[in-house]
């Protein structure tokens, strides 16, 4: 697949939000509505752009796409935060419901698209650039572009002389790629929001341990935390209910190199319970169905050695 990108059409309050509190690690580009297919305009890694609505018309800024996925509006304000756009849920909902369809209950928890972009960037207003000259007026959410031609080409390298002021690069595994010219995938720089979703839909949206599939309940676990070393990737990460995945920050469980799930004697020792735990403890987790999504061993190995109680 030929390297693209995406403009995606938004309005001023979006981006001013957002651009106030630049420099952010990622946003949620949402889509007012959870219907419809998966975003599938352009592959993890290739550019996302903004481009306001009438009167600016002017692509304003960007990120690249990190994941796709469809939640709660509670919980992709829970994941996400004020990188919705928004200052609150109340006021989040309130810029979604302008845009939806069709009435919505003042509970309801209504399903959103989300487009999780990572690395975002917001020009100065002196630096706005205008549409394509084939950008259609009727457009009402966006459009790809081939970035080997005419005109994508020049619009990526117009976008790239200036949000990037020096020749910068995105990073894949410490490897430097220039942003200059048509840019090729490379692997995104997940955030924690974009990890936490990822990991949840590599997982099938069910706990690894006990099969739980109660979305507000699960929680992508770090096997090797931030802080100790580990990233936001899917290798890195576990889906668990809130409950385990205490445990297993705390090292009362682990899931070891073979992938058995174990329960430290320790739990008994020092809370005097853990019963439905042990009743857990032996059994094979669940793991994605790609394979190049499966726990990282060596991240296992470690947790099993350095945080878990034995």
């Amino acid at each position: 697949m030929p390297p693209r990108c995406f403009i995606g059409v938004t309005d001023r309050e979006w981006f001013n939000f957002l651009e106030s509190r630049s420099p952010l690690e990622e946003v949620n580009f949402w889509q007012p509505s959870g219907g419809g297919g998966a975003f599938r305009a352009i592959e993890p890694g290739q550019p996302f752009l903004f481009k306001l609505r009438y009167p600016e018309n002017c692509i304003v800024g960007g990120g690249f796409f990190g994941h796709y996925t469809k939640l709660p509006v509670s919980l992709a304000w829970d994941t996400f935060g004020e990188a919705n756009g928004a200052i609150s849920l109340r006021a989040m909902r309130a810029n979604i419901e302008r845009l939806r369809s069709r009435p919505t209950a003042a509970q309801e928890d209504y399903e959103i698209g989300c487009i999780v972009l990572v690395d975002p960037f917001f020009l100065p207003q002196q630096d706005w650039i205008p549409t394509p000259s084939d950008w259609a007026p009727n457009i009402v959410q966006g459009k790809r572009y081939d970035l080997t031609t005419s005109p994508g080409l020049e619009l990526w390298e117009r976008v790239a002389a200036v949000a990037f002021t020096r020749p910068s690069s995105v990073l894949e595994g410490g490897v430097d790629r220039p942003m200059y010219g048509a840019p090729t995938t490379f692997r995104p720089r997940l955030g924690q929001g974009a990890f936490r979703l990822s990991v949840t839909d590599a997982y099938g949206r069910h706990c690894a341990i006990s099969g739980e599939k109660t979305l507000p309940v699960l929680e992508a676990a770090h096997i090797r935390p931030v802080k100790s070393g580990g990233q936001h990737l899917v290798t890195n990460g576990i889906l668990l209910r809130s409950d385990i995945h205490t445990l297993f920050d705390r090292g009362y469980v682990t899931v070891l190199p073979n992938l058995e799930f174990r329960v430290s004697k320790r739990l008994q020792d020092d809370w005097s319970n853990g019963r439905i735990y042990y009743e857990l403890s032996g059994r094979r987790i669940d793991v994605p169905k790609h394979v190049t999504l499966e726990p990282d061993r060596e991240a296992l190995e470690w947790h099993a050695d350095t945080i878990y109680k034995g």
